[in-house]
């Protein structure tokens, strides 16, 4: 599809405004999406670009990302697929398009000044990210200017100290005091699961899922958030969606719901 303006249908993005974030919104709203094959699969293997979605569908999520505030990738996605993060919908200016957020919390991604994201910020057609990161973490001062110049910054958060690994609540604190009401979080893996994990499941407003008509096999990187188990020790279901509502685009179906049991949208 290259770099080339998209257009999303009003019909259709009439069907998705119940699960999108209202338009003037005070606290965090989250948004989960991502694309999966029938088996749950999000690419073929773990550094892979894998293409599930059908052209509506990719319409779709740049549709999404217009609604959005700030669009949340891990740096595994980062450093496999030099993402763009912008959103290409006719009629998004510069100073309407979505912030990028990049958790990398040990430095992972060396980006360079061509990087997809920041030769598109600084042509005027997407932003720099925020990269959150981890308190104590060596920052390199040419990668810390060089984000800076382009707009961009490091946000370095304290780890849990039970996990270690920094708390998605902080995360949507140290954004909204950025003035970032919305996130829309598309992955990857690791990403998609924490974020489904029970002590953080309940921070997630929507959930809008793209279906693919295929297969990728085993092997894959997939979308399946450790089981849990009842007072007894029984094996239960690790989450359920509520309020579901299913869009046929193209090849794809879109499937959108809240988490049961979660905050109410």
């Amino acid at each position: 599809m290259g770099d080339q303006t998209l257009t999303f249908p009003r019909l259709e993005a009439d069907k998705l405004e119940p699960h999108l974030p209202p338009r003037e919104c005070s606290t965090p709203f989250v948004t989960l999406t991502f694309a999966t094959s029938l088996d749950s699969a999000l690419s073929l293997a773990p550094g892979t670009r894998t293409a599930l979605s059908g052209p509506q569908s990719k319409a779709m999520t740049h549709y999404l990302r217009s609604r959005h505030d700030a669009i949340c990738i891990g740096v595994g996605t980062a450093v496999a697929d030099d993402p763009g993060l912008n959103c290409r919908i006719q009629g998004v200016g510069a100073t309407q398009q979505p912030r990028p957020v990049v958790i990398d919390p040990n430095l992972r991604w060396q980006f360079t000044r061509q990087s997809k994201v920041l030769q598109l910020a600084k042509s005027g057609r997407g932003l720099a990210p925020f990269i959150i990161t981890t308190t104590g973490t060596a920052l390199s001062p040419e990668q810390q200017d060089l984000l800076e110049e382009h707009g961009g910054k490091y946000i370095a958060l304290d780890r849990d100290a039970v996990t270690q690994r920094v708390q998605w609540r902080d995360i949507l604190l140290a954004l909204q005091s950025e003035g970032l009401h919305s996130l829309m979080v598309e992955g990857g893996g690791e990403v998609i699961n924490s974020l489904l994990e029970p002590g953080a499941n309940h921070l997630i407003d929507s959930v809008i899922v793209t279906i693919a008509p295929t297969w990728l096999g085993r092997g894959g990187v997939v979308v399946s958030p450790a089981r849990r188990v009842d007072a007894h020790g029984h094996p239960i279901p690790a989450a359920r969606l509520a309020d579901t509502n299913w869009i046929p685009l193209g090849e794809d179906v879109v499937l959108c719901g809240r988490l049961a049991g979660s905050k109410e949208t």
